[in-house]
């Protein structure tokens, strides 16, 4: 299905490049002021997203401009191979046609890439702040219905309460500096989280892709071996934010569950980033997780920062 291009007066889209990273940021971090009261987005981050090579920018990424201004950003991108696609889509509020103009363009790319993939209808995912710019009834009125939710999670850390923790017994924790434990904590982490809402098989290179492996700082990840079970958890850190440290994976394999692994990496992240004179630490959490992360992360005094909610459309496909 192709959406008819013509617009509205004064809107005008089209594709982003990569020299767009500074402007879309600078919209993100308007949008980011709004929902979350503090500008929250990277720059570092979009020119990945922007140069991620599975995302087709000219097919796949919309820029929005009203009177020439930029109102709105979306991206479209692919993990699954099949029926399930997943959109970014930020828009300034109060400007309602730019809203669902993008909607229009990206709801039906999506049923392209799904029919494409040989899928009979795309089940297309958004995320947004639990109370975002993007007026919630119109996009209740497109179709769309909430089917998660995820907290944005943080922590105060300090030099003299934070230490490096000593690791459970039979416990010893490596960085992974050599491609072998790479390898291996990327293994880890598609079995941990095979499980979870969501999850896409990541092949070694794809997940090096996604992680913009060229800007990635090896000895933030960790893998704790455990005696008799073997390499049973990972860790995955960042420091690249400017709000706070933050943390992208913790999983700890099904078998190795209750020798206190998962208590001892978010320890170990806490000790860490202390010591590096970080002042916060945050994470995000499927709150329907199964293997009870949320209660485990709130024993350990992390607390609410904002909630992302995610969204479903199921869309039928063109016939092919």
């Amino acid at each position: 299905m192709t959406v008819p291009t013509t617009l509205p007066p004064g809107l005008a889209v089209r594709p982003a490049t990569v020299d767009d990273a500074a402007a879309v940021c600078a919209l993100l971090n308007e949008i980011d002021l709004l929902e979350v009261g503090r500008a929250d987005t990277e720059l570092g981050a979009v020119q990945a997203d922007l140069k991620h090579p599975e995302v087709d920018l000219e097919h796949d990424s919309w820029l929005l401009f009203d009177d020439g201004r930029l109102v709105a950003y979306g991206l479209l991108w692919d993990e699954s191979g099949g029926q399930q696609i997943d959109l970014e889509c930020c828009t300034l509020p109060g400007r309602p046609q730019a809203s669902q103009r993008l909607l229009d363009l990206m709801e039906a790319r999506a049923a392209e890439r799904a029919a494409a993939n040989g899928a009979d209808r795309a089940v297309v995912h958004l995320h947004l702040n639990i109370a975002p710019t993007m007026d919630l009834r119109a996009l209740r009125g497109r179709g769309w219905t909430p089917v998660r939710r995820y907290n944005s999670m943080v922590r105060p850390l300090s030099r003299d309460a934070d230490r490096l923790p000593e690791p459970p017994p039979g416990v010893t924790l490596r960085p992974c500096l050599a491609e072998p434990d790479r390898r291996r904590a990327h293994a880890l982490l598609q079995e941990t989280f095979a499980d979870h809402f969501d999850f896409h098989p990541r092949t070694y290179e794809q997940w090096l892709d996604d992680l913009d492996a060229e800007r990635a700082d090896w000895s933030l990840m960790w893998i704790a071996h455990l005696d008799g079970l073997g390499d049973a958890a990972v860790l995955h850190t960042q420091n690249d934010r400017t709000a706070m440290a933050w943390i992208g994976h913790l999983g700890v394999l099904r078998k190795a569950r209750a020798n206190g692994l998962g208590s001892y990496l978010l320890s170990h992240a806490f000790g860490h980033y202390a010591a590096l004179g970080r002042e916060r630490i945050g994470l995000a959490v499927d709150t329907d997780n199964s293997s009870g992360a949320l209660a485990l992360y709130e024993r350990h005094g992390m607390t609410l920062d904002f909630a992302v909610q995610a969204w479903e459309l199921i869309r039928p496909v063109a016939a092919r």
